[in-house]
């Protein structure tokens, strides 16, 4: 028995609407459920994003489609790196700068591959970069 990959992650943010400008409007990432001063989620690729209010799902349960689910939250910036084609990161990096938004730094690793580096409305730390960074050495 084996865990397959990730199937959702989850940042927080206080104001959901400038998230979803962020995510759906420049990462255009679809939007797949929204509750007013909760949550929205987001379709990435095969798995979700799911970006929520911590004020609302911290202290206490919540529901979700009319399951409840139990209370979570985090304080500070969280973290998330969005996998990228090996070749597109000039690409990104363009239609981040277009959409004004500063790249905070650019690491090359040295298993290969680049990263960017950008902060979501909230503060969260967004990475777009190649699988490459986590390819096995040997």
């Amino acid at each position: 028995m084996a865990i397959e990959g990730v199937l959702e992650t989850c940042l927080y943010a206080d104001d959901l609407e400038a998230a979803e400008r962020f995510y759906a409007g420049v990462l255009e990432l679809p939007v797949v459920a929204r509750v007013a001063d909760r949550h929205v989620f987001f379709r990435c690729g095969g798995a979700m994003l799911l970006v929520f209010d911590p004020a609302r799902t911290a202290s206490a349960p919540g529901e979700v489609g009319g399951t409840p689910v139990p209370a979570h939250g985090a304080h500070g910036a969280g973290h998330v790196c969005f996998r990228l084609a090996a070749d597109a990161l000039r690409g990104w990096r363009e239609r981040l700068e277009r959409a004004g938004v500063a790249i905070e730094a650019e690491i090359t690793w040295p298993r290969g591959g680049s990263s960017l580096y950008v902060r979501d409305p909230a503060g969260n730390s967004v990475e777009f970069a190649p699988a490459t960074i986590w390819a096995p050495q040997g």
